[in-house]
C-alpha cells in the first residue's frame, strides 16, 4: 500500500530535493555532478513543468524533474530525465511513480520524447526506466570521467504515444 503522494517540486522542498539529489550524488553510479547546485542554478537549467516531489509524512522521499536536451527549437519537445530516490525508499516503487506522472505531465506540455542517460552499471535504473516504456538506444563507451575513472553510459528513450504521433 502506497503511503506517499507525487505534488509538485515548490522552492521550498529543495534542500530535501537537494539532500537526495547528494545521496545519489555520493553513490558514484547516478550522475558525473560531484556536488549539488544551489536553487537558482537548478531551477535554472530545468524545465518550468513536469517538477514533482513524492511525500510521505511531510517529507521529501524522492523527485523527478526534466532538462532541456538543447536550445535548438527542433529539439523543444525533447527532455531528459532526472529521477533520484531517497536511499531508504528505494525499491519501494517511488520512482517508478514519479516517472508515470512524469511522462503524464511532459506530454501534457507537448513532449514528445523523453531520454535517460544512465550508467552502464546501474542496471536498477535502467530497469526502473524500461518499467514505464523506456528502450535502451545506444551506449556511450568512456563518455565522460567522474573523478578518474571513465565511465560508460546507456542512452534510454521513451516516445510518446501521444504527442508528436
Amino acid at each position: 500500500m502506497e503511503t506517499f503522494i507525487i505534488m509538485p517540486l515548490l522552492p521550498n522542498n529543495w534542500q530535501q530535493v537537494k539532500s537526495i539529489y547528494e545521496s545519489g550524488i555520493a553513490t558514484g553510479m547516478a550522475t558525473f555532478e560531484t556536488k549539488a547546485p544551489e536553487w537558482e542554478q537548478w531551477n535554472n537549467s530545468h524545465l518550468t513543468f513536469a517538477r514533482l516531489v513524492a511525500m510521505e509524512n511531510n517529507k521529501v522521499i524522492g523527485w523527478a524533474a526534466l532538462s532541456p536536451v538543447s536550445n535548438r527549437c527542433v529539439y523543444g519537445g525533447v527532455a531528459e530525465v532526472s529521477v533520484y530516490i531517497a536511499p531508504e525508499q528505494r525499491g519501494k516503487g517511488v520512482g517508478k511513480k514519479l516517472l508515470q506522472q512524469l511522462i503524464t505531465e511532459s506530454e501534457a506540455n507537448g513532449i514528445w520524447t523523453l531520454q535517460a542517460g544512465i550508467f552502464a552499471e546501474n542496471t536498477a535504473s535502467a530497469k526502473l526506466h524500461e518499467s514505464v516504456g523506456f528502450r535502451l538506444v545506444g551506449y556511450r563507451e568512456k563518455i565522460g570521467q567522474l573523478g578518474t575513472e571513465w565511465k560508460n553510459t546507456i542512452l534510454m528513450e521513451r516516445r510518446s504515444t501521444k504527442v508528436g504521433i
